[in-house]
């Protein structure tokens, strides 16, 4: 897996609207990029409901959020609407963008993992979190690392 010190890796994906987005566009603010097996799924869905119950406390520490899986843009589409999601998630349906994160998969390799990478403003990794079971552990680890960071 990747770590922490080094540059993230660039990469473009699409959001739920269809319109790309690329890493190298986000320099200048924080991002906290989470992996997460799938959409609506009880973990997945407790840990973006956390990140959206929170949003507003990433954006004061100047951070963006956004989630990838390998769901289609359809899917994301659905699950942001259904838990009005304020911010975007990505559709990896290869998951060559997991891949490029190496981003480990879980339970004797069966499920996509659950990771979060802290990027600072320069595009470097400042913090991983690697956790199948404590989705929401994620959200509260990310919080601690941004706060330690200059805005």
């Amino acid at each position: 897996m990747l770590h922490v010190g080094q540059p993230a890796p660039d990469f473009t994906l699409n959001t739920t609207d269809g319109t790309p987005f690329r890493l190298a566009d986000r320099r200048g603010r924080h991002l906290v990029l989470y992996f997460y097996p799938k959409d609506d799924t009880p973990g997945c869905t407790a840990e973006a409901c956390s990140f959206r119950d929170q949003y507003e406390d990433f954006q004061d520490l100047g951070s963006d959020v956004v989630g990838i899986s390998s769901d289609s843009e359809a899917s994301h589409q659905k699950f942001t609407k259904k838990h009005r999601l304020p911010f975007p998630l990505l559709a990896d349906p290869g998951g060559q963008v997991r891949k490029l994160y190496e981003v480990p998969r879980a339970l004797l390799g069966l499920l996509p993992g659950r990771v979060t990478f802290v990027i600072d403003r320069e595009g470097v990794v400042r913090y991983i979190f690697n956790s199948l079971s404590g989705a929401t552990d994620h959200v509260r680890h990310a919080k601690e690392v941004l706060a330690g960071l200059p805005k």
